[in-house]
């Protein structure tokens, strides 16, 4: 094999990237490292193991890289050998369920082979289609040579896995089929962009976000979908509250399209309409104060140590004459929350280490998933700051205070489901989701309309597999055994401490009764598929760890 050219180029400020990794994985690589040229300077590394860590040790000596990017058996040798962040690009449980769903179209003869441990997904693949899936796990390459050696003696035809498997499948005369999507390397470059961003370009305050240039809103009014009447309700409160400048605050549970509401207002209103108008959004929970200050405010040049020559733009200047959405400003520590409440009156400014208030024209439109009036009583949340957010408020609906939208809600997630994993809908499904009407409104969802969707995503895999298959209430309970549960099960905000609904005795757990810290365990510490799991977003996966700490 060809070694890389060591010649890296070296834009200024910009991040360095060294993705490692051979065959299949090279390449989705090679694909998703365009996407990323305008803000990262990547070098692709085709070794493996210890060529891959001499290969990049060497470089180090006189060559700059903030983060290697790697994935599987590869990725963890270098991270357990490497001084500087490795970034492990990681197979989600869509994607394991994705790539044995095409396995089961080639062969009933899978096998699968995993590094170290099996994934929990297979598990739950094989229990509901009663398919034997032969599966192994490796640590070395002698050691997975051996087992494509033991599956292909077995009669397997088929083996699911990362790049090294697939290989050694295809050497076997076995068909490999690839377990990673563009959707989880993509994910592994967001996150080297998160750590360098941390560690070197702006810290200890820099930028948490990367803000496009010119930043849109993606949702209309037409994207709420729902015909109930409190839906209605809500369109109408939309189209009236656009039509003032005054900020709004966003009130509901978390998965009911806070954020979806605070595009809706931003596109039907004046600022949308311009079309050049930008929408900036930012979450007020997820990142550290020290980094909210500048993130927000901005900062002048010599500010801290690590601020970029010239200083930085905050979001308050990146939202000029648009919308700034803040979201879950609930979360905002008190200190910022005086710096607030002065921009919002003053209508300026002032960047952090400056002197000098810069002008600004932007709508406020913020959201918590707390009652913000309990905030205040508690001290937590400033009154005056509240009352200037709250001039226009409204509440979003949990979906269970409008259950005769599920159906059609269910409908258009399953078929946009479908279309993405290149699926056709079957000419039966608004008849057969109706026929499980009863058993959809049954469930209390709390995670509102981001769990029906992930439900959705989940349905439109299996029926993939399936296509004879009928979608019934017995297969929506096969597949979601939760459905099956008592409809008067407690509601979301009445749920305390670490148990996310009251488990009943001598019962395996379900997503709607497992603790978090089951949770975590069945997905080895994974938040991001523990939330998917769970109908919520990482965000308030890790607010409800911290709470019950």
């Amino acid at each position: 094999m060809t070694r890389p050219n060591p010649a890296v180029r070296d834009r200024g400020n910009s991040p360095v990237f060294w993705a490692v990794a051979s065959s299949r994985l090279l390449d989705m690589f090679r694909d998703i490292t365009l996407e990323f040229d305008d803000r990262a300077d990547i070098a692709l590394i085709p070794l493996g193991f210890d060529e891959a860590l001499a290969h990049i040790r060497e470089r180090l000596q006189t060559e700059r890289c903030d983060a290697v990017i790697s994935a599987g058996s590869n990725g963890t040798y270098l991270k357990s050998r490497l001084s500087i962040p490795v970034v492990l690009a990681k197979a989600s449980g869509f994607d394991v369920m994705q790539a044995l769903a095409r396995a089961r179209k080639i062969t009933t003869q899978i096998g699968m082979i995993s590094y170290q441990e099996a994934p929990p997904e297979l598990i739950e693949f094989q229990q509901t289609y009663d398919l034997p899936i032969m599966q192994r796990s490796y640590i070395t390459v002698e050691d997975a040579r051996a087992q494509i050696s033991e599956m292909k003696a077995a009669g397997i035809q088929a083996v699911v896995g990362a790049g090294l498997i697939t290989d050694l499948a295809v050497e076997a005369g076995m068909t490999g089929v690839f377990v990673y999507s563009a959707g989880s390397i993509r994910q592994a470059f967001d996150d080297a962009l998160d750590i360098a961003r941390a560690t070197r370009f702006d810290a200890p305050r820099g930028r948490a976000y990367a803000v496009p240039d010119n930043p849109k809103a993606k949702y209309a009014l037409s994207a709420l979908r729902g015909d109930s009447a409190v839906m209605q309700a809500m369109r109408h409160t939309i189209t009236v509250y656009a039509k003032s400048p005054a900020p709004v605050l966003i009130e509901g549970e978390t998965g009911t399209g806070k954020e979806l509401v605070a595009q809706a207002i931003h596109r039907e209103s004046m600022r949308g309409i311009a079309g050049d108008r930008p929408f900036v959004a930012v979450n007020c929970g997820a990142i550290a104060e020290s980094l909210l200050e500048s993130e927000l405010f901005g900062y002048e040049e010599g500010a801290f140590t690590g601020s970029r020559r010239g200083g930085h733009a905050g979001l308050f200047e990146a939202a000029h004459r648009g919308t700034l959405f803040l979201d879950e400003i609930g979360e905002m520590p008190l200190p910022l929350q005086t710096r607030l409440l002065r921009v919002l009156e003053e209508k300026e400014v002032v960047r952090v280490g400056g002197t000098h208030p810069i002008a600004i024209d932007v709508r406020i439109i913020s959201a918590t998933h707390c009652q913000c009036d309990t905030l205040v009583q508690q001290g937590r949340f400033r009154a005056d700051l509240y009352y200037r957010l709250s001039t226009l408020r409204m509440t979003l609906p949990a979906l269970r205070e409008r259950t005769e939208d599920i159906v059609q809600l269910a409908e258009w997630f399953l078929k946009n489901a479908l279309a993405e994993i290149g699926s056709r809908a079957s000419a039966n499904m608004h008849a057969e989701l109706l026929a499980c009407t009863e058993t959809l409104q049954a469930w209390h969802w709390p995670g509102n309309v981001r769990e029906l969707r992930n439900l959705m995503q989940r349905v439109a895999l299996f029926l993939a597999v399936e296509p004879l298959q009928a979608l019934t209430p017995a297969f929506l309970v096969n597949i979601a055994p939760e459905l099956s549960g008592d409809s008067a099960a407690p509601r979301l905000a009445d749920i305390t401490g670490d148990t996310v609904l009251n488990a009943a005795p001598n019962q395996n757990p379900s997503p709607a009764n497992q603790t978090m810290a089951q949770v975590l365990a069945r997905f080895s510490g994974n938040r991001a598929a523990a939330a998917e799991h769970l109908g919520i977003s990482r965000t308030t996966l890790w607010r409800r760890l911290k709470d019950n700490h």
